[in-house]
């Protein structure tokens, strides 16, 4: 056949195209930095920005100094980033939408993005990421948003090298699966801190990256409480960057601070809520110098600011950023004046929602809350003069009560001894290891020995608990706990199954609804022919670690809580793991205890199950006459005892009686 140059031309073309691929299979991935990748090729839409078109990091400078958020993203030493932020800095979009973008783009790998609830991962796709990709060309040929042969959905979205996938903090199947190169967290205090009870949704997330030695972490987010936030938290143990700003008269440098935001004072206003302060007229002071600052000239003044680390970097780099550091219009001097005049005004009749607002989101710092009645050395001082397993009696101890914390790894049980008007002295604190979910597992062989066994005062009287409350709030182990009380429920010892209110009006102690209730047929407790104990647990520490708690009172009487001689100093660690501190719910502040992050706290809710047990056997609404009889019938018991034990002794001691009479030696 003869070729013609139609032909040449067709073969031509071909030879053209697989040459073409093959350069393209084959070229290097090209190699860049993310803030460079952000401003080349990244796009804005409508949707995502107010400002579309083609991205300016140059909008936001403290992005683009040297040791910057995206830097340390580049930086193979640094493997994970926090930042403790406030609001309207632009971390969301200038940090992690160009790292995802320059990711997927020139290094595609598995990632995962936290958030505290599914509707917030849906509306992270909808109005940050699927604009980015769709505005953007580079992602938009490489991510097909709605293509079922790529098996895309709303929350998982696959691209050639990888995946990506949006997860609420809230499940435990989707926080704990398959390996991750790259983690991100968004806004970590809103986070599950106890992820139905097997950890740390944050500490989970992190442990799916452990495969990959080139990993990258994300976490940022505006902090809460002070000692709860885990922002705040993951910053304490990085190198705690901060933005150094020169001034524009002196050249000294400072971190901007909302201690030198200021405003003109008036003598002749009397505003409702201002008072003689004018928002509109607040400007900003170098702590250096005195010059005064306008909102233009921050802003110039911020493009010459740089990265200063202030602790030793061991991998992880921290920023803190306010919204001082903000260039955009609704960060302005007089806004945020306005803002923090309104939030001290509300904040001095009675309402500190604005205030706690306005210290995270602006000031990007966690609302501390003081706690400073309890201590360990102020709890040691209620250390008395008996030893641990021993009954005070002379003291006034009389009745014995238990609590028993459900680990996964270990029961923990304390036993309380108490006396009149709720006094009470700790006996002993165990710690019980083994499989709580299996009933046939040592450690419930070894809790009815701690139970069951009686405990003596100086004088040998005996004692044995009266009630005792143990924990079933945990799914895992909660089989184990039911089959216990179960077994128990003829025993002289009230065993009772409890589980936290979550209502802070709820009493400490309450009958439990009935187990042929519509609502608890089908529970797992009624499958056992059980109903747990609702416990008023905030009620409860109100009571043991509040403000005007029973720990903080001294010496002995009413409500007073002691301490044997020999008790671990950990344990007075753990009654101040918890703060009351305010948190939103359904756009009211409230107070709620809430545990510090990283402190164990078992003892405290040893405390409230004790308690719980002691409320069971109405030991608050005894009278004298009632102590007294305990105390006389106690002390009656001991004395048959004793005398029981001496007419064995003497009877033991006769010499046996000789039967002279022979016994009968059988027919032989």
């Amino acid at each position: 056949m003869q070729l013609t140059k139609k032909h040449l031309y067709i073969m031509g073309g071909s030879v053209k195209n697989a040459l073409q691929k093959a350069i393209k299979m084959w070229r290097p991935p090209l190699r860049m930095k993310i803030k460079d990748w952000a401003n080349k090729f990244r796009f804005l839409s409508p949707v995502e920005a107010s400002r579309a078109g083609k991205y300016d990091l140059s909008i936001t400078p403290y992005l683009l100094w040297e040791n910057s958020p995206l830097d340390a993203l580049d930086d193979p030493r640094i493997r994970e980033i926090v930042c403790q932020k406030s609001a309207q800095v632009a971390w969301t979009s200038g940090v992690v939408g160009n790292a995802l973008g320059a990711w997927i783009d020139l290094s595609p790998s598995p990632m995962l993005i936290v958030f505290a609830k599914e509707g917030a991962a849906k509306d992270y796709m909808a109005e940050k990421f699927e604009p980015m990709v769709l505005a953007t060309p580079r992602l938009k040929i490489k991510i097909p948003l709605t293509s079922r042969k790529a098996q895309q959905r709303q929350l998982f979205k696959r691209f050639d090298g990888g995946f990506l996938k949006l997860v609420g903090s809230n499940s435990p199947a989707s926080v704990k699966s398959t390996p991750i190169r790259r983690v991100i967290v968004e806004e970590p205090d809103d986070c599950n801190a106890n992820l139905k009870n097997q950890g740390d949704s944050i500490k989970l997330a992190k442990e799916r990256v452990k495969t990959y030695d080139n990993h990258k972490i994300i976490i940022g987010g505006t902090p809460t409480i002070g000692g709860v936030s885990a922002v705040e938290a993951e910053m304490q143990i990085s190198d705690k960057r901060i933005g150094l700003i020169p001034c524009h008269e002196c050249s000294e440098e400072h971190a901007l601070s909302f201690d030198n935001l200021k405003c003109i004072e008036d003598k002749n206003l009397n505003h409702s809520i201002f008072a003689n302060k004018k928002p509109e007229s607040a400007y900003y002071t170098c702590p250096h110098c005195g010059c005064v600052w306008d909102d233009i000239q921050k802003n110039r003044n911020v493009v010459n600011g740089r990265w200063q680390a202030t602790a030793t970097s061991n991998g992880i780099a921290g920023f803190y950023l306010n919204e001082l550091y903000s260039p955009f219009y609704g960060s302005r001097f007089a806004v945020l004046m306005e803002k923090w005049l309104t939030a001290q005004h509300e904040a001095s009749l009675g309402d500190i929602g604005a205030l706690i607002t306005f210290i995270n989101s602006s000031m990007g710092l966690p609302y501390a809350v003081s706690n400073e009645k309890l201590s360990t050395e102020g709890l040691e001082r209620r250390i008395g003069n008996y030893e641990i397993n021993e009954v005070p009696s002379d003291s006034g101890a009389l009745i014995l009560t238990a609590g028993v914390d459900v680990q996964h790894d270990r029961l923990e049980v304390m036993i309380r001894a108490w006396g009149r008007a709720e006094e009470s002295w700790l006996i002993c604190h165990h710690k019980l290891y083994g499989n709580p979910a299996n009933i046939q597992d040592i450690c419930w062989q070894d809790l009815n020995k701690v139970l069951f066994t009686p405990y003596l005062d100086k004088h040998k009287n005996t004692f044995v608990i009266k009630a005792c409350s143990i924990d079933s709030s945990d799914g895992t182990t909660s089989d184990g706990v039911y089959q216990y009380v179960r077994s128990h429920q003829t025993s002289n010892c009230l065993v009772m199954a409890i589980k936290g209110s979550s209502s802070a009006d709820a009493e400490i102690f309450a009958k439990p609804k009935s187990s042929i209730d519509t609502n608890y047929i089908n529970t797992k407790a009624s499958k056992y022919g059980l109903s747990p104990f609702i416990v008023g647990v905030s009620k409860a520490k109100d009571l043991i670690i509040g403000d005007r708690g029973r720990l903080t009172l001294s010496g002995i009487g009413a409500g007073r809580m002691h301490y044997p001689q020999s008790i671990e100093t950990n344990y007075f660690e753990q009654l101040q793991a918890e703060v009351k501190a305010p948190v939103r719910r359904n756009g009211a502040i409230k107070l709620v205890w809430q545990r510090k992050l990283g402190r164990p706290n078992e003892a405290i809710d040893l405390e409230v199950y004790a308690l719980h047990a002691a409320r069971a056997l109405k030991i608050h609404l005894m009278r004298e006459n009632d102590w007294d009889y305990i105390q006389k019938r106690t002390i009656k018991n001991q004395e048959n005892i004793t005398k029981n034990i001496e007419n064995l002794e003497i009877k033991q001691n006769k010499p046996m009686k000789i039967n002279k009479r022979p016994k009968r030696q059988g027919w032989l």
